[in-house]
C-alpha cells in the first residue's frame, strides 16, 4: 500500500518518478485560430501521445492526466458530445500503441455516468495492457478530487462498519487504500498548461507534497522541449518534506 508523504518521506530523483497533468487551453488554442474550440481537443490527442512517449523514454513510471472532470459537463452539449466520441476513439486506436511501448492504461472516476460503450471500451482497453510494466498511464474521466474522497470515506465505512463507532480505526493510511490510485504513489511533479495557476479539483488528496509547475502554454502547443523545462524545474526545487534545508545536507 502506498504511504502518504504526510507520514513518510519519500525518495526523489531527478526525473520524476510519478508527474499528474492538467491538459488546459485546449479551447482558447483554437479560438486564437478562429477555429471551434473542438479542433483543439482534437489538436491536444496529439500532444497526450508526444508527451506519454517521451515520459516513457525519461524514465517515469506514472503518468496521470486530468482528461474530462466532473464539472466539465456543465460545458456545450456538442462539446461534451465531441469529447466523448474523441475519448472512443482514441482508445480504439492508441491501445495497440500503448501495447507497443510497455505501457500499462489505467482509468479512474465515476466511469457509470459513460455510456455502456464507453465502459466497456475502457475495461477491454485496461485488460489488454494489463500485463506491461514500462510505466503506467493513468486517464481520469469523470474525476474529481472531492468525489474521490467521498467514495473512499463511503467505501471504508461499507466495508469497516465498526469504524462508525470506532473512529480511531481511521488513520491515513486506511482512508488512502480506498482512493481511486491507491496503487500509485502521490505525484512527485504536477503541470497545468494553458495559463491557470489552480488545481480545479484534481488529485487534492494526493498533491500534499507535490511541485506544482504552471505555464502559459495552451496543451496542443506543449512538447518534449516543454516537458523538458518543466523537468529542468524541478531538478532545482528542494523538496523538504517539513525538514530544514540543513537536514538535506546531512547524509
Amino acid at each position: 500500500m502506498i504511504q502518504s508523504s504526510t507520514l513518510d518521506i519519500p525518495d526523489t530523483h531527478d526525473v520524476p518518478k510519478h508527474i499528474a497533468i492538467i491538459m488546459d487551453g485546449n479551447g482558447r488554442w483554437a479560438t486564437d485560430r478562429k477555429m471551434p474550440r473542438t479542433a483543439g481537443h482534437v489538436r491536444g490527442v496529439q500532444a497526450v501521445r508526444k508527451v506519454v512517449e517521451h515520459c516513457a523514454k525519461s524514465g517515469v513510471s506514472y503518468l496521470t492526466l486530468f482528461a474530462f472532470s466532473s464539472e466539465n459537463w456543465r460545458r456545450p452539449k456538442d462539446e461534451v458530445s465531441l469529447l466523448m466520441r474523441l475519448f472512443i476513439r482514441t482508445l480504439e486506436r492508441e491501445v495497440k500503441r500503448l501495447n507497443e511501448n510497455g505501457i500499462c492504461l489505467k482509468i479512474v472516476g465515476d466511469l457509470s455516468q459513460f455510456e455502456p460503450k464507453l465502459q466497456q471500451l475502457i475495461l477491454q482497453s485496461q485488460e489488454k495492457t494489463s500485463g506491461n510494466t514500462k510505466m503506467t498511464l493513468t486517464i481520469a474521466a469523470n474525476y474529481g478530487g472531492r468525489w474521490d474522497i467521498l467514495q473512499a470515506i463511503k467505501r471504508l465505512i461499507v466495508e469497516n462498519p465498526q469504524a462508525v463507532q470506532v473512529p480511531e480505526l481511521i488513520n491515513e493510511q486506511l482512508l488512502n487504500s480506498y482512493l481511486a490510485m491507491s496503487w500509485a504513489p502521490e505525484p512527485d511533479l504536477f503541470i497545468r498548461t494553458g495559463g491557470e495557476s489552480r488545481i480545479s479539483n484534481f488529485m487534492i488528496w494526493q498533491l500534499a507534497y507535490t511541485e506544482l509547475y504552471f505555464t502559459n502554454t495552451y496543451w496542443p502547443d506543449f512538447k518534449e522541449k516543454d516537458l523538458e523545462l518543466a523537468f529542468e524545474w524541478y531538478r532545482g526545487r528542494e523538496r523538504r518534506f517539513g525538514r530544514t534545508s540543513a537536514q538535506l545536507k546531512i547524509k
